[in-house]
Parts: structure tokens; sequence; C-alpha cells
């Protein structure tokens, strides 16, 4: 098995990735983005991009092998959900004290992987390694390896420390996890030419079960989904599939390109946000399966669903566009979202006055000149001030963040909304799209803005005159 360094090179060459092929060799050994600092807060390291990456494996438990702090802030930060078992809400880890860092913590984590056998036998476990115990020597690749052996359960190593980099390189060794130790482990009860996987989807509120019944309308079946609602057999088998999305910009390149190769399993990069963007996943899905010797009256039905539900989306968007045309949107996220939520806004009737591409490809910027123009307004990385200064100057209606940010635009009384992996509304598909049409609406014209705008009463109380005064 290949060491964790040699991982990580592997990673950094990822031939999908036209950005890093540009490189020389001695600028792609620094990776894709700029080290992180130990002990500071960057915005995600290479643990938490692992974890967000296989998390949403419901029936698995998912062990944190490190100080309980890491589990703390890695825990419930993606809101992903399940149509069945919870046990991925159970947050596990050894919590490792200074004589562990000492003498060692792997006896520690032997004990846990017995103890959560014992109490809640998860058909398989899936074990993240973390800086201090990297640091220290623990190797987690033996211990998984005599404790699968030893209670005849798949016991998986996550070798992603935070201090490798940061978290679009540890989705990517959360991937190698799953190629090295999972997809192929397993065979299905049954295929058929309609089998489908998608990657990088992670069924944030609920965000899958907006597409799936279009699916399962055409006769289309996911048989996994990396990771959004998966379970880990579905994982194990997802090596049958006849066909693939990528969805989440590169985070998961790896996964479908090394699937493409080893299983002959062709894919496309897509989105399911916007109503052109989820017609057009349609019918390269329905392409894809034709091409793999599925039925070619799918390419028609697919086209049939596509025209019904884009008239009735329609139908309930121009209810919102009269009161959105022309609103000017301030869009701080990342990744695909960079240019999918472009695309989705503007056919709602809204103006993008600027999108983030911090975490976000080439290939995302490239697409977002191409829905936005050569003159598009991409920021790097959009500090507090320059963002207030934006809203304040109303070079914006409206803010779409991530929590983190939403209190410098409610310090301008500007409306925002939630468009990060926290949020609780689903926007993906043409349900997904009215939804965030109606959402926008409805933060745009609450009355709370109109109040928090007046001067304070006593700002307009009248001021005595000076005569008044001398009386």
């Amino acid at each position: 098995m290949a060491t964790l360094s040699e991982k990580v090179q592997d990673v950094f060459n990822e031939p999908g990735c036209d950005k890093n092929q540009a490189k020389g060799t001695k600028e792609r050994k620094k990776g894709c983005t700029k080290q992180l600092t130990p002990g500071a807060a960057a915005g995600g390291c290479a643990f938490d991009g692992a974890k967000i990456a296989l998390q949403p494996i419901t029936d698995v438990a998912h062990l944190v092998h490190g100080p309980i702090a890491c589990e703390g802030n890695g825990w419930d930060n993606r809101g992903a959900k399940s149509s069945g078992s919870r046990l991925y809400r159970t947050g596990f880890t050894t919590d490792i004290n200074e004589l562990d860092v000492v003498y060692g913590g792997e006896k520690r984590l032997y004990k846990s992987i017995r103890e959560i056998l014992d109490k809640y036998d998860p058909p398989a476990i899936f074990v993240y390694q973390t800086c201090v115990t990297a640091l220290i020597g623990d190797d987690i690749e033996a211990v998984c390896k005599a404790a699968s052996t030893k209670f005849g359960k798949p016991v998986i190593p996550v070798n992603a420390p935070g201090f490798v980099g940061a978290k679009n390189l540890g989705n990517k060794l959360a991937g190698e996890a799953l190629l090295d130790y999972v997809i192929g482990t397993e065979e299905p009860e049954f295929t058929t030419p309609y089998d489908i996987n998608i990657i990088g989807e992670y069924n944030l509120a609920g965000e899958l079960w907006q597409v799936k019944p279009l699916l399962d309308e055409l006769g289309i079946r996911i048989l996994s989904c990396i990771s959004g609602d998966a379970k880990y057999r579905e994982v194990a088998y997802s090596h049958r599939a006849r066909a693939a999305m990528m969805v989440c910009s590169k985070a998961m390149i790896n996964v479908a390109r090394k699937m493409e190769e080893r299983y002959g399993i062709p894919f496309f990069e897509g989105s399911f946000y916007g109503i052109g963007d989820m017609s057009e996943s349609l019918r390269q899905i329905a392409r894809l399966l034709v091409q793999q010797g599925a039925p070619e009256d799918l390419l028609s039905r697919t086209e049939k669903v596509i025209f019904r539900e884009e008239t009735r989306a329609w139908e309930q968007i121009n209810r919102y566009r009269q009161r959105l045309q022309g609103k000017k949107v301030l869009l701080i996220t990342g990744g695909v979202k960079s240019w999918s939520v472009v695309s989705a806004l503007q056919e709602g009737g809204m103006e993008v006055v600027g999108t983030s591409v911090k975490k976000s490809t080439a290939e995302d910027k490239e697409k977002i000149k191409e829905i936005m123009g050569e003159d598009a307004h991409m920021f790097d990385d959009m500090r507090p001030r320059d963002m207030y200064a934006m809203l304040k100057e109303s070079r914006a209606d409206i803010m779409l963040s991530g929590g983190r940010s939403q209190f410098i635009a409610l310090k301008v009384k500007m409306p925002w909304l939630d468009i990060n992996q926290e949020r609780h509304h689903a926007y993906a598909g043409y349900v997904g799209m009215v939804e965030l049409v109606k959402r926008i609406e409805q933060a745009l014209y609450h009355p709370v803005w109109e109040q928090v705008r007046k001067p304070a009463p006593w700002e307009t109380a009248a001021t005595p005159s000076v005569s008044a005064k001398a009386a």
C-alpha cells in the first residue's frame, strides 16, 4: 500500500485536473492551495475535507483517532440527510490524552473499534487519522487491518491528517480510501442497463431527494451516491454502474476517473442547480446510458419529462420574476456553486455583481466567464471590509453566502440567504430552483428591513431651538 506522501503526490498529479497538469513538476508538488498554518483557522484542513466527504455514508461508524476537539469541530458541519440509518450522526473518537501521545495510541484505537462493534454492530468502521496521531507515528492502517481480520468486519483507514493540506485535498484522499478499501469489494443482487453513480453529491438538506423522483420515473436507478444518503454496501458495489455523473466540481475527480479506468464507467461533470443545468444533466445521463446499451427510447422519454418539469417550474418562477427583476446579488461561496448558482440566479431575473472563486478550479472560472461574460467580477478572497463596503454602497441588494459572513450583511442592514453546506433548505432540481427564488424574494421583501433602516426615535425627535434653550 502506498505511503501517505505517495498518496498526496498521486493526488497532486491527478490527470483529470487540467490546472495541475499545466504546472511544472516543482509547482505541482506544492499542491492546489496554499499550505495551512498549524493552529490557524484556515477554512478547513485535509482531515475536515475527508470527514465531510465520507460522513454522509449513513450506516457506518465514523471514528476519529485523535484529540476530542477534532471530532468536536468536525461533527455535523454539513447538513447531509439520511433516509435510513442515523448512525452517521453519532460522534466517535478515541479522545487520546497526554499518556497516549507519549506511549502511542494504537491500543486505544483497537479497543475503540472493538467497543463500537460490540455496541452498534455497523457494517463497517471508517477510522480517520488526525495531526497528533500522525505526528506520534500511530499506524492506523496496521490497526485497521488487524481489527478487520479479528472481527470479520471492514475497518477502513482514512489517512488524511490535517497538516498535509487543505479541505479539497482531504476530499480526494477520502476518495482514495474508498478506491483502495471499499469500491469493488461486494456485488449487487442484480444490475440493470439504467444503473448510475452520482459522485460528489452529499444530499445537503435532502437535495438528492429532489432529483431522485425524476430518475425513478425514467427507470434510472442510482446504484450508488458517493456519498449522500449512501449505505456501505452501495458504495462497495458501485463498480457495477453503467455511467456516472460527477457533481461538486473536482472534489472527487480522482474517484470518477479511476472508476472509468478500472471498470469502464464513463462520466461527465454536471450540476443540479438551475433549470438549464438540471435539464442538461438529465440529457447527459440518458445519452451515456444509451451509449452503454440502454434502449434509445430513454432519450425521448427524458425530453418529455424535461419539457413537463421546465413548464411547471417556469410557471411558478414567473410569479416572482417581476419583484426580482434586476436585483443585484453578491455570491460568496466556492466550488461548483460559484457558477451553477450564478446560472440559477440569472434564470430568476437577477444580476450577479460578483462571485467568489476561492475554492474553484480553472474549469469553474471558465464556466463563470461563459455565463457572466469576460468582465465577470470574480473574487479570490474577498475581505470582510470589502464585502461591507460593497453592500454599504448599494452595489448589491442581497448577499448569498455561508453562515460565517452573514453578520457582515446584517451589520449593513441588508438581506442575506444561506447558500452553503449548513443550509436547511434544498435548492437542487426544478423544485429546488423554485424554492431558491421564493426564499430570495422573501428575504428581499421581509418587513424587518424597512423597520431596521428607519432612524431611531431619538434620532428623529425635534431638536430644541436656541431661543427655547435661552428661555
